[in-house]
């Protein structure tokens, strides 16, 4: 399995993201619901943005190995953050577990299910047979 990222040379360009994730070869497709920032008793971890982030990151790297996968399997993010939320805080608290994996990635501002919940994050992963 391949995944190639894509960052056309007449677009703009971030460390954070690609514009695009190409997948190519035999495997499985992994689709991670929404991970919020709770902990295993399913308690929301706190009233910040950072920690809770983090806390959905992890729960979704979590997911991932569950599956065999890892944050390089993962070819996009949605992620749902309160109105209001500052994304730049979310990003840098969450380069301290997720890393510098730049994958294709939308984030949008909405209310989350829970209502004590401030950020939500989905994932889409390709988990090459060649891994189990």
């Amino acid at each position: 399995m391949t995944i190639t990222h894509l960052n056309p040379e007449s677009m703009h360009s971030n460390p954070a993201f690609s514009q695009g994730v190409l997948l190519d070869g035999e495997g499985r497709l992994l689709v991670v619901g929404g991970q919020n920032g709770v902990d295993a008793q399913g308690n929301i971890v706190s009233d910040d943005l950072g920690e809770q982030t983090v806390q959905a990151f992890r729960n979704l790297i979590t997911v991932l190995e569950s599956a065999g996968a890892s944050q390089t399997d993962v070819a996009k993010l949605t992620i749902y953050m309160v109105p209001g939320g500052d994304v730049n805080a979310g990003f840098a608290a969450a380069q301290e577990v997720w890393g510098q994996h730049a994958t294709a990635i939308t984030v949008i501002q909405a209310t989350p299910g829970r209502p004590d919940a401030l950020v939500e994050i989905e994932a889409l992963a390709f988990v090459g047979n060649d891994e189990h």
